[in-house]
């Protein structure tokens, strides 16, 4: 049966901004690599500094929504859940501050519905059919290729990004748990509220910077791209259904690899290639799997 004009022009829609907020994220992440690997400032320092002008820009947003979002009963599971988003976002910033290719750090941040997948099954009690667990079979074959832990240039930096993909696993478990009787309002303003002060913690206790001049100009354009991406993945998540538009988000792994190597001339090379396919197939798969219902037969 052929779908109506309008859900189908929704979907595209959808699709449309799910895959502009992964091209914003992967500017950011451009940025990201300029303001600690090249200019050296610190990763905590520039996770508290951009998502810290992304709050000062998100304020009108705030002022409209926060008189229902602080609505809650679960205040600690809200703490907890932007904690682990934070650490999380320190272990990703981290690798790429350290050299680690852009494009593989997005790569192995992507076997995050494998340990979603894990974590849903050992703590909500959610059956998980065996098609699913040979996809995360899969994705974590990739993440091996893609990693190379036998190689040469293998580095304990290059763990970082799966320590990311364990830490946003386990955010998406709470998140999983708070939807149950939380609003999408809720979630958001208690992330915006609560991930600033967590990143200044942890900026704190790595010693406290000052931007230069010239790190600010950048840390002020990544600000306003975080606020970008995010309001591109609203407005995705308002068009279309999450299990139809989610998988679209994977295709940020190729603005990742464009976007680093026209910049920087970092490529990846041979079976990376496999590797990366790899990972993108096993995330899109678990993903819509994991939709409580599949898409209306076109």
């Amino acid at each position: 049966m052929n779908q109506p004009a309008s859900l189908t022009q929704n979907r595209m829609r959808g699709a449309i901004f799910m895959v502009a907020s992964g091209i914003t994220f992967a500017v950011i992440n451009a940025i990201t690599f300029v303001i600690t690997a090249q200019l050296g400032f610190k990763p905590q320092s520039d996770t508290f500094w951009q998502y810290a002008i992304a709050l000062v820009i998100s304020v009108p947003f705030l002022l409209t929504q926060a008189k229902q979002g602080l609505k809650t009963r679960h205040p600690v599971a809200h703490f907890l859940r932007v904690a682990v988003s934070a650490l999380g976002l320190l272990a990703f910033t981290t690798a790429i501050s350290k050299g680690v290719p852009v494009w593989q750090v997005v790569a192995l941040t992507m076997t995050s519905p494998i340990f979603v997948l894990i974590g849903a099954a050992l703590f909500l009690g959610e059956k998980v059919p065996a098609a699913r667990w040979l996809a995360a079979m899969l994705g974590f074959a990739g993440a091996l290729i893609v990693t190379n832990p036998w190689g040469e240039q293998f580095t304990i930096y290059w763990l970082l990004p799966v320590l990311a993909a364990v830490l946003w696993g386990i955010a998406s478990l709470f998140t999983k748990y708070l939807v149950r009787d939380e609003s999408p309002e809720s979630l958001t303003v208690w992330l915006l509220l609560l991930l600033t002060p967590v990143n200044a913690m942890l900026s704190l206790s790595a010693g406290f910077e000052l931007p230069s001049a010239q790190i600010l100009m950048w840390l002020l354009a990544g600000g306003a791209l975080v606020c970008t991406a995010q309001y591109f993945m609203s407005r995705s998540y308002a068009a279309a259904e999450a299990n139809f538009v989610q998988p679209f988000d994977d295709l940020k792994l190729i603005s990742n690899v464009l976007i680093y190597g026209t910049l920087f001339g970092y490529w990846p090379a041979g079976l990376i290639w496999l590797g990366l396919a790899m990972i993108m197939a096993a995330s899109a798969y678990i993903v819509w799997q994991n939709a409580p219902a599949k898409l209306a037969a076109a």
